[in-house]
């Protein structure tokens, strides 16, 4: 009877110790350097994305305790007032240990998270494009003040080679990490970048497993994921490399012009307004390339998206604009402000905006101004 309680007792305290590990985290710091009475704040992130602190402990001796749940693993901020910056780190149940670096936060260690991991994985590829950066901008300057056109266009070469595996390293890793939950918070923080690849994102997130997936985290994701994809099925016919969508629509004196019937060997279509301050300043510009290169094939479709409520005579205003200008391209518009069929199958939110068409009438190029746009008309129009 003895032996049998003693067995009972054991395996009572075995499993407490396994249920407190899952379902806890103790955060030991050491944070040499910080003044008794100092706080150490945790932090995350919300769904809107601003940074809500979650709990904070006093250091004394230079260490702290934090102690608390999490519900899966997930990344959170770690800071120390009169510090600037702060630590990020992947938070999980378990005991957690911190070495916080006063100096640089950012170069704390951590120590006991298991998720943490993948975390230190993708910093340090982060580091090395870094470090790659830092190489070639140093080789810059040691060239001098005139290094020779060909070594100038060798060295910008690389810098966008560096940045363009950069720019794609988050997916790569997400896609040979797929068994991560700091890929998931990952995905969830590319999401709201201009660059996000939604098919590609969409289809690792199959790959993930089921736990992962069926996370809390995983739940958010797929939403997230969902309606971004909702969004590209609606404006995938005018993803780069489609032909532009055919249009008609009014010139100011009424006939019925359409987009197939006026494009040329490049054609822009420039979505404006007569009251769009930013508009106005870019018409200089676009006068320019036009003029320069009219006699070579490029036409300009003007869609004005005058009509705006406080407009008392929109398309005085708009004609006004024309000729004030000296735009002397083609012009259509309903002046529904908006509402503009031709701005709404070309998913147009905001202007100025324009889109760049080869001689097929493929898109090219999208919302480019300046001299980003004077290259790539020289581009399409100026190669043999």
């Amino acid at each position: 009877m003895k032996k049998t309680l003693i067995l009972f007792v054991l395996t009572f305290v075995l499993v407490s110790c396994n249920q407190s590990k899952d379902t806890e985290y103790v955060i030991n710091g050491n944070a040499e350097g910080i003044e008794n009475g100092i706080k150490v704040r945790l932090a995350q992130i919300d769904e809107k994305g601003k940074q809500v602190f979650r709990d904070s402990a006093v250091v004394m001796d230079g260490k702290f305790t934090i102690k608390g749940a999490v519900e899966e693993p997930s990344v959170y901020f770690l800071s120390a007032d009169g510090t600037p910056g702060n630590m990020v780190f992947m938070l999980e149940n378990s005991n957690i240990q911190i070495d916080f670096n006063t100096e640089i936060p950012m170069e704390s260690k951590v120590t006991g998270s298991e998720s943490n991991k993948s975390y230190e994985d993708f910093q340090n590829g982060m580091l090395k494009f870094r470090e790659e950066g830092t190489a070639i901008m140093t080789r810059f300057k040691e060239l001098g003040q005139d290094p020779a056109p060909e070594t100038r266009d060798s060295i910008r070469k690389a810098m966008d080679d560096m940045r363009q595996r950069q720019l794609a390293y988050p997916l790569s890793f997400v896609q040979d990490h797929n068994d991560s939950y700091f890929s998931l918070n990952l995905i969830q923080l590319e999401s709201s970048r201009p660059t996000f690849d939604i098919i590609k994102y969409k289809e690792i997130y199959e790959s993930f497993p089921t736990h992962l997936k069926e996370s809390k985290r995983g739940q958010l994701v797929k939403q997230k994921l969902d309606e971004l994809y909702k969004a590209y099925e609606k404006t995938a016919h005018l993803e780069v490399g489609k032909i532009a969508p055919n249009f008609e629509s009014q010139t100011p004196d009424g006939k019925t012009v359409s987009l197939n019937n006026l494009k040329g060997k490049a054609t822009i279509i420039d979505f404006w307004a007569a009251w769009c301050g930013p508009c106005r300043r870019e018409n200089p510009n676009v006068v320019n390339i036009y003029e320069q290169y009219h006699d070579k094939g490029l036409e300009i479709i003007g869609v004005s998206l005058d009509g705006a409520p406080n407009q008392k005579d929109p398309k005085k205003a708009w004609l006004d604009a024309i000729e004030k200008d000296g735009l002397k391209w083609n012009h259509v518009s309903s002046l529904k402000y908006f509402n503009d069929e031709v701005a709404q199958l070309y998913n147009i939110d905001r202007i100025p905006a324009t889109y760049i068409l080869d001689e097929e009438g493929k898109i090219v190029a999208k919302n480019l101004r300046g001299m980003a746009l004077a290259l790539k008309i020289k581009e399409l129009l100026d190669t043999p």
